[in-house]
């Protein structure tokens, strides 16, 4: 009797073992490209994995990110050896790679090759998460969203300077109301992409998620070293960006509320992002919403027009309405 419970026993923890196992949700990569790419691996495929990054493991990734850009296709080679030893197969194709995972971190760090990746993903039913910058102009921002919403696909996107502790807190009301912003970061520039895209993306992601939806127009004033983005809310709110290229200030805020002022320059990594984005690959709720991703690329597009046309105020419903037109020739099948 002793021995047969003992059988009982050891059967069923067999059992919940491999129930456990079934449960894992397997995530595969696009893009080897960035160091993003690394730090998920090693956070998700961790030998003791922090709770807020429970049940997803990375099992597979195909590698090809850029295939023009040399600071990004420089990397693959030392990314590839960098993952291999956290159990990521290294696959020749994303059809491939979507036979063995069942969602997906788009993280090709080039920003153009992203619909090209996306569209089979979406296809093939798997949620994804797309990093920055979530695509090389607007016109495929929003291809993205409607691709998304037409195979019924949940995606989001955004810097992991939108989930900071100080910025969550701020957006949540907790200090009172935002009267204005005034957001830096770093803003390395790269010619195949919209100025404030590939790097100034982390600065503007602070402001909106700050300010929220509703800026109206945007002025640029430019310099070899610094950019400074400056926006105007419909409610009459300011909330600036500068993009520094010279000087090493790091990422934050100033963040002026109804009573007093707050800094915001806690950034210290990935992981909380990580953990919003295990929460999406198993709810499938976005937790940014399609509005504000587009409303933010709109803004810094708009800061390029304005650049381009000598520093004027150009109004965002504007570049809008013309990225929309440029949306209808763009093929999504």
């Amino acid at each position: 009797m002793f021995k047969f419970k003992h059988v009982l026993f050891f059967g069923a923890l067999i059992s919940a073992c491999t129930v456990s196992a079934a449960e894992v949700i397997k995530v595969g990569i696009i893009g080897l490209d960035t160091s993003h790419s690394v730090e998920f691996t090693k956070l998700l495929n961790a030998d003791t994995v922090e709770p807020q990054y429970a049940g997803c493991r990375i099992v597979a990734a195909y590698p090809q990110g850029s295939r023009d850009i040399a600071s990004s296709t420089n990397r693959v080679p030392g990314y590839i050896e960098k993952v291999k030893p956290f159990g990521v197969e290294i696959v020749d194709s994303i059809d491939t790679l979507l036979k063995k995972v069942d969602v997906v971190l788009l993280e090709s760090n080039d920003g153009r090759v992203h619909l090209e990746q996306a569209l089979p993903v979406f296809k093939a039913g798997k949620r994804v998460f797309i990093d920055k910058p979530i695509a090389g102009s607007l016109a495929h921002v929003l291809a993205l969203f409607e691709a998304s919403k037409r195979y019924n696909v949940p995606m989001f996107s955004c810097s992991s300077l939108r989930y900071t502790p100080q910025t969550q807190a701020l957006r949540s009301g907790k200090h009172g109301a935002i009267v204005g912003v005034d957001a830096y970061s770093p803003c390395a520039l790269e010619a195949t992409h919209p100025d404030l895209f590939w790097y100034g993306i982390h600065g503007v992601e602070t402001l909106f998620t700050l300010m929220g939806t509703g800026c109206e127009s945007v002025v640029r004033v430019s310099s070899p070293g610094t950019d400074l983005a400056i926006g105007t809310w419909r409610e009459g709110r300011i909330g600036t960006f500068r993009g520094n290229r010279e000087s090493r200030n790091g990422y934050g805020a100033t963040v002026f509320l109804a009573k007093g002022l707050q800094r915001v320059d806690d950034f210290k990594g990935y992981g909380p992002m990580l953990a919003e984005i295990v929460t999406f690959f198993k709810t499938g709720v976005a937790p940014v919403k399609p509005e504000e991703t587009i409303e933010l690329f709109t803004f810094m597009e708009a800061a390029d027009e304005s650049k381009r046309r000598g520093g004027v105020p150009v109004r965002l419903d504007e570049v809008l309405a013309k990225a929309k037109a440029e949306v209808a020739k763009i093929p999504l099948e």
